[in-house]
């Protein structure tokens, strides 16, 4: 079946507030949208689980998420509910899957009260995506950030490792010459995201 609900999440120290453009260009193509806010230093992943849950209900539904989102969705995808079997996709903008070397560098300079308890998601060790729902991994090449002074010599966004963005089982990953924060805003990659998202509604029609 076709997706018709996006569940929209967005990254560290952010608010649904910077997810908004892009929501309004998946409103206008006809998705119902929950760009849901919540806190990043200390999320309460029951609230943020039972607010999916009851937005996707029974309907097909993709996860789009920015960052640190992309470890809260997988999260969700990990408590197994009955509405977590109904998301299809899920397409991830610089999502540090295989945990995050800014975060580790931070934690292991002492500085966790400006982290808390997104520790918990973002010093995550993952390597593959074990889940039904297929993963879009986007990720940016163009280093404006703390990345290149914490690893010269690296590919990044600024802030996340290209390499950090890569798992085994994903269905697909593509790299734009984008920063970390500019991929929200990037009319290339919410075409991109149109695109996978309308994948299914084109195969009906055909």
């Amino acid at each position: 079946m076709a997706i018709k609900r996006v569940v929209v999440l967005h990254g560290l120290y952010m608010s649904g507030f910077v997810m908004q453009p892009l929501c309004s260009r998946l409103t206008n193509q006809g998705f119902e949208i929950l760009n849901l806010s919540y806190n990043t230093l200390t999320p309460n992943k029951a609230s943020i689980f039972t607010a999916i849950d009851q937005f996707i209900a029974d309907q097909p539904t993709a996860l789009v998420c920015h960052s640190m989102g992309g470890l809260v969705a997988r999260a969700y995808l990990e408590n197994n509910s009955q509405p977590s079997l109904c998301v299809d996709k899920v397409i991830t903008l610089g999502t540090p899957h295989k945990g995050s070397a800014i975060a580790k560098h931070m934690h292991d300079k002492g500085l966790n009260m400006l982290l808390k308890d997104s520790i918990e998601f973002l010093l995550s060790d993952n390597h593959d995506w074990p889940f039904k729902a297929k993963l879009y991994s986007i990720a940016g090449d163009l280093p404006i950030g703390l990345m290149p002074l914490l690893k010269k010599g690296s590919r990044s966004d600024g802030t996340v490792l290209l390499e950090e963005t890569k798992l085994k089982g994903m269905a697909e990953h593509k790299v734009f010459h984008l920063s970390h924060t500019s991929m929200i805003y990037s009319r290339q990659v919410t075409e991109y995201i149109l695109q996978l998202l309308n994948q299914d509604r084109h195969a009906q029609l055909n």
